[in-house]
């Protein structure tokens, strides 16, 4: 009987539900008149009785049962007709209150993985259902753009993985096309080796991001102060800034304590220093400053290099997003970092974003609550 029940329509359990509400109240109601009109009849029949002195009483009594019986009968036969009506109408009206979602339905069957840019018409937003399909067509909103994203990933990341392994074929097939000197091979291997390590750091970085959108990461999170954190991230990549002839200027003269996990907190600065150093020319400074603000812990690192247009603006943080294509793939970088910073620090509950204006350099803000 339930699973009969579960595989019915709406409309009938609507109109079963009805029925036997119906039938529920009409049961009450015809019992509480049967009572009513018995009481009604005898109090009517003692009333006549003591007004007439001859005793009637037995052709009185078989007088009031005869009418009681006729208005039962009434009551039995007229009972199942009026719930049947009304089971006959509670099923249009169900049938017609539901026709919209019917109609939901069928545009909902249209929409598929390769039209998800349609949407279901609402007639009335003001309804129930009118605010059902505004959540469902949200819904496809957010599938469209996430399948734009994937679409968009599947083919930056097949791009990124083709070119070192291009690279490393070419050399291959040109090492094999004719002898060469030992040092001519040794030079041709350190080429591909130097490939085969970009191709590794790319596929680490994408395992990294995956595994972080499956929340298989499990963080350590600990009390850390973010100004010591700071200032040895910049120290490891200070010899990297020497050899671009950039110096650093840290202001972190204080203990920020925040409740991070130190890996993965370390790996989101380093990204984004690197990326200033990247970006910054030859005898520029990179600004790096730790502060407090209320109950906040701000980490600012902004460089003096070209910035970001205005229109690059809303996709900097997109995985395999470059805003200069050529430079990126020249120093080696695959449009990853900022990535992985933006899951990094939103990972331990911060924010990240880019505060800066075009042409002026670009300055980043890393926002983490104080422990």
């Amino acid at each position: 009987m339930r699973r009969w029940w579960s595989r019915t329509s709406i409309r009938v359990r609507l109109t079963t539900w009805y029925s036997a509400a119906l039938t529920l109240m009409l049961i009450v109601y015809a019992a509480a008149t049967y009572v009513a009109v018995r009481h009604e009849f005898y109090e009517q029949l003692e009333v006549e009785t003591h007004a007439d002195a001859r005793d009637e009483m037995p052709d009185g009594e078989a007088r009031i049962e005869q009418q009681l019986g006729e208005v039962l009968l009434v009551l039995v036969v007229g009972l199942p007709l009026i719930v049947g009506l009304a089971g006959v109408g509670g099923y249009v009206l169900a049938r017609r209150a539901l026709a919209p979602i019917d109609h939901l339905a069928a545009d909902a069957r249209r929409i598929t993985a390769e039209r998800l840019h349609e949407r279901l018409s609402v007639p009335n937003t003001h309804d129930e259902i009118g605010r059902l399909a505004a959540v469902i067509n949200e819904t496809f909103a957010r599938l469209e753009s996430s399948f734009d994203q994937l679409r968009r990933f599947t083919a930056d990341a097949s791009h990124e993985l083709r070119t070192p392994l291009s690279v490393i074929r070419g050399i291959g097939e040109l090492g094999l096309r004719e002898t060469r000197t030992p040092a001519e091979y040794k030079d041709a291997m350190g080429s591909m080796l130097e490939e085969v390590d970009r191709l590794t750091r790319l596929v680490d970085t994408l395992l990294q991001l995956s595994r972080g959108d499956a929340g298989t990461i499990r963080l350590s999170q600990e009390r850390i102060d973010l100004a010591d954190l700071t200032r040895g991230v910049v120290g490891s990549l200070g010899i990297l800034a020497e050899e671009r002839r950039q110096r650093f200027q840290v202001d972190a003269p204080a203990a920020v304590p925040v409740l991070a996990d130190r890996l993965v907190l370390r790996d989101a600065i380093a990204n984004i220093v690197d990326n200033a150093l990247k970006y910054g020319p030859a005898e520029s400074a990179v600004d790096v400053a730790v502060s407090r603000q209320g109950d906040r812990a701000v980490l600012t690192i902004a460089d003096q290099g070209p910035g970001v247009p205005i229109e690059h603006r809303d996709r900097i943080f997109d995985r395999f997003y470059r805003v200069d294509e050529g430079r990126s793939r020249e120093m080696g970088g695959a449009g990853l970092g900022l990535a992985i910073a933006k899951w990094a620090v939103e990972a331990n509950g911060g924010t990240i974003a880019l505060v800066s204006n075009a042409n002026r350099g670009a300055a980043f803000r890393i926002t983490l609550p104080l422990a």
